[in-house]
């Protein structure tokens, strides 16, 4: 659960807790607790992936900003970042009830 929920400090930190919360989780418990590390792998790989997801559709916006087209994209912007917390939060209630949670849209860097 843990792993899931570290990606939380993000908010606290300009985004860079998302990746180094479930990173220090992952390698604390990668030898001792193996449900907790493969959990903490997931919540990095997701937090990577929407990472990206997140970049190039604020780049594609800001391009498209120019022709003017880009200022109906900017809720989806803003959709997507709740999308995560939603998710981020449903992760770690399954992870706490001892089941495993696959994100949806999540490219697998680590495996």
């Amino acid at each position: 659960m843990l792993g899931h929920l570290s990606a939380l400090s993000g908010l606290m930190t300009c985004g860079v807790g998302n990746i180094v919360g479930p990173l220090i989780v992952w390698q604390a418990k990668k030898d001792s607790l193996p449900f907790a590390a493969a959990e903490a792998k997931e919540a990095l790989n997701f937090n990577i992936s929407w990472l990206l997801w997140g970049r190039v559709l604020g780049c594609v916006t800001a391009v498209l900003m120019l022709v003017l087209i880009g200022f109906l994209l900017l809720p989806i912007l803003y959709l997507l970042g709740l999308v995560w917390l939603v998710l981020t939060i449903i992760a770690g209630i399954k992870a706490h009830e001892g089941r495993s949670y696959r994100y949806p849209l999540t490219i697998r860097f680590i495996s």
